[in-house]
């Protein structure tokens, strides 16, 4: 087997599925990037009117009120069979339960570094969050789950959650896990308009503090706009999956987990790494074939075509090293020992180790968060989780006098190095006020 070196990628392979388009964008047309800032800047200037207007334009809905009454979430609620409820309630709970373990990682401190100098750290929940669920043509209720339930556990105390109409019809199934998740407010709209009313605030919708969730290239857009005005989670991009893959892998399961992430969209990648050229073929084989009849083919197909890839390597370790080069949101494990890619791999949002397990659990059911970096954000961050709704603050007490005047002094030399006066002479006045000493820059007497 002949391998060379991909354009890009110091890791040599052989292609024997290269993707169609190779011209992936990392960011918004300038299209699209237009079209939000006008709509973001028309609801700053005009508040309800404009979020009513562009609904009615997008959505074909423009109500009095977006906010579902407690009366509209119970008759909702009802329309639910009981089982899609159980089966809500039974996964919002692995998402509680992972969010909570994760909350209890964090830990407050105080600690004395010098005599009478105590130093904190606090985690301290924001106060108001804003969730997007999309609508479209997959209903999301699933990210209800990963973002409402992880700032309800991180203690955020009012979380205000939008989602759109579907051709015209209450998503029934979205709002009852909306609800169920804890949601304190529950929008139905959808959009830019959505994502812009709850960051910049309006007449009838308070402004937050974040924003989270996924949603369409808009949604995206109006987040990256917004982002500095409120925090966001993440900056969202197309859904992404790469498999690593040995010999003893089953290629039947290696196709139908590629297809599963790109049935999410047509710009959706999906990438096989596998140390055997044989199983790629007969990935190659069955993918053809269950695109015959697959019921989102319209999308799993052209995303395959276009962005999908088969690379052979040479060594598992080749295998990770070029996972990590693309860095995506799901990486999956099929080999004989797949823990080993905890140790070897570092690039990724999420790691699905063996045959047992598949992305679509983490999409789902699972319990671990499905909001995950794309576009080789993983590169510097990890996806949604309990500590995205926390800050991190610190706090400082001097009590023992001689410790001042230890850290007064050295305040002034450092600050004079810098030419902040100003900083040097709060230094200086401590080591007056507690030593005796006269201040050489003033006549005043500090009381000691």
């Amino acid at each position: 087997m002949t391998l060379d070196t991909v354009h890009g990628s110091t890791v040599p392979s052989k292609l024997i599925k290269a993707p169609a388009r190779t011209n992936a964008s990392r960011g918004s047309t300038p299209e699209v990037r237009a079209t939000v800032e006008k709509v973001i800047d028309d609801i700053r200037a005009r508040g309800d009117d404009a979020v009513r207007e562009y609904s009615k334009k997008f959505d074909n809905y423009g109500p009095e009120s977006f906010l579902l009454t407690e009366e509209q979430l119970v008759e909702i609620m009802a329309r639910v069979p009981q089982q899609v409820l159980d089966d809500i309630t039974f996964v919002q709970e692995q998402v509680r339960v992972m969010a909570q373990r994760q909350l209890e990682s964090l830990t407050d401190f105080e600690i004395e570094t010098l005599p009478g100098v105590f130093l904190g750290q606090r985690n301290v929940p924001i106060q108001a969050a804003g969730v997007y669920i999309p609508g479209g043509k997959y209903p999301l209720l699933a990210s209800a789950h990963m973002t409402i339930v992880t700032a309800k556990v991180a203690g955020v105390k009012r979380v205000a959650a939008c989602t759109p109409l579907i051709q015209g019809e209450v998503p029934d199934a979205t709002v009852a896990a909306m609800r169920l998740a804890g949601a304190d407010e529950i929008y139905l709209l959808g959009g830019i308009q959505a994502v812009a009313a709850m960051a910049i605030g309006t007449e009838t919708i308070k402004p937050v503090n974040m924003l989270a969730g996924p949603g369409n290239a808009f949604v995206a857009e109006a987040k990256r706009q917004l982002f500095g005005e409120v925090g966001i989670d993440l900056f969202a991009g197309p859904t992404e999956v790469l498999i690593v893959a040995d010999e003893d892998a089953d290629p039947f399961i290696v196709a139908v987990d590629l297809l599963s992430q790109a049935e999410h969209g047509p710009d959706s990648p999906a990438v096989l790494i596998t140390t055997s050229e044989e199983l790629g073929y007969k990935v190659l084989e069955h993918i053809d074939t269950l695109l015959i009849d697959m019921p989102t083919r319209d999308f799993a197909a052209p995303a395959w075509r276009d962005w999908g890839a088969v690379h052979v390597v040479g060594w598992l370790d080749d295998a990770y090293a070029l996972a990590d080069e693309y860095a995506y949101e799901h990486v999956q494990i099929l080999t004989r020992n797949p823990r080993e890619a905890l140790e070897k791999m570092h690039d990724y949002g999420a790691l699905f180790l063996g045959e047992g397990t598949c992305v679509s659990y983490g999409d789902k059911v699972i319990g671990t968060n499905h909001v995950l970096p794309t576009r080789g954000a993983a590169r510097y961050t990890g996806g949604l989780w309990v500590g995205k709704f926390l800050r991190t603050v610190t706090y400082q007490e001097v009590k023992n006098p001689e410790s001042s005047a230890l850290l007064g002094e050295l305040c002034g030399r450092a600050s004079r190095v810098e030419r902040f006066e100003g900083h040097a002479r709060s230094g200086d006045v401590r080591v007056a006020k507690y030593r005796g000493t006269p201040l050489p820059w003033s006549t005043h007497t500090l009381e000691t």
